[in-house]
């Protein structure tokens, strides 16, 4: 099989993954409303959470982590082959299949806990000095969403601070940009004060 081909491959399967909807199957399987009908409409485990069911919301965020760390896990393992160039593309593959899944109408989450499990594939360091900035800003200011927006600025900074001039700086920069992208509306609302904290109810 070709190179060209195994990157295809690779990256074909890695948006398959990134796709697999683990907020809408964990709310199927307690039973509970598709997290697209209420609240901010997202499916990610935060939205889940909403719900009153933090058993489906913690499933939901083991899910979207685990995908993002096994598709970027298993290129590394296998980087000889495929060649650093094509785990980036993986690892980007994987976040936008959750922000774009191709099962749920292209119409996905805000990739926060499956650009985590990216993070922590690529580099441990990376991934824990994201995921602590993200904790830091989440439990001192209660906004999931400005915590999710400064760590999304910090991993770039991290990953140039780690490797220098390596190209998987570009893919984790790109994935920063994207997901600042999906969290836009966020940004709007708390610089107008409508944004609500973490904790606030349904």
């Amino acid at each position: 099989m070709s190179p060209f081909l195994i990157t295809v491959l690779s990256v074909l399967a890695a948006y398959l993954l990134g796709s697999v909807p683990f907020a809408v199957l964990a709310s199927r399987l307690f039973g509970l409303a598709d997290p697209r009908s209420y609240g901010s409409k997202n499916p990610g485990a935060t939205n889940v959470l909403r719900s009153g069911h933090k058993g489906a919301a913690i499933l939901t965020l083991v899910g979207d982590i685990a995908k993002g760390w096994l598709a970027v896990f298993l290129a590394t393992r296998h980087s000889a082959v495929l060649g650093e160039n094509t785990v980036g593309l993986v690892a980007l593959a994987v976040f936008c299949g959750h922000l774009y899944p191709v099962f749920l109408g292209f119409k996905g989450g805000k990739g926060v806990a499956t650009a985590a499990g990216v993070l922590l594939a690529i580099d441990f360091r990376l991934g824990l000095a994201t995921l602590v900035t993200w904790l830091l800003v989440a439990f001192t200011l209660r906004y999931s969403s400005l915590a999710a927006l400064v760590a999304a600025v910090s991993a770039p900074v991290y990953a140039l601070l780690l490797w220098g001039r390596d190209p998987l700086v570009l893919a984790v920069a790109v994935i920063a940009i994207l997901l600042i992208g999906k969290h836009w509306p966020n940004l709007q609302r708390l610089m107008t004060g409508s944004e609500p904290r973490i904790g606030a109810g349904k």
